[in-house]
């Protein structure tokens, strides 16, 4: 069971220690702008790291709950490289922001993009699950004919 999960454990522990970084990036700028915490507001490079943090955070959930589906009812190997595609793309995102507004904006729309492949795989996937497990119906045996 372990081979057939183990490159989706590896990437989702590399999505915890990516959010860990953005939380210490942070925590940096928290230090540098003298901004204390419950504080949000400060000068706007404060504010677009804090952004680009919590934004990121939002979108963790919805990433791990689809890459796991995806890769065991689609296929592990696809997951698991479109969630590197991703946490690399969210860290570009990040270091977007943090420069400029305007620099996340590709890395999110790609970023959505890779949210929509991890959801259709997951549909896919569990569709054919369920179709083979009650209708008896194997779709990928009859997209070989």
């Amino acid at each position: 069971m372990l081979e057939q999960i183990h490159l989706l454990a590896a990437v989702t522990v590399l999505g915890v220690l990516e959010q860990a970084y953005f939380s210490l990036q942070v925590i940096y700028a928290r230090r540098t702008y003298g901004i204390s915490p419950p504080k949000v507001a400060g000068p706007p490079e404060f504010e677009r790291i804090f952004r680009a943090q919590v934004n990121c955070s939002e979108y963790f959930p919805i990433f791990v709950a689809v890459l796991w589906p995806a890769g065991l009812f689609f296929h592990q190997g696809l997951a698991a490289v479109c969630g590197l595609l991703y946490l690399y793309a969210r860290y570009l995102y990040f270091t977007g922001y943090k420069k400029s507004a305007s620099g996340r904006l590709t890395p999110m729309y790609f970023n959505a993009g890779l949210i929509w492949i991890l959801i259709g795989l997951s549909g896919a996937g569990i569709l054919h699950s369920l179709l083979f497990h009650y209708v008896g119906l194997n779709v990928l045996r009859l997209m070989d004919l």
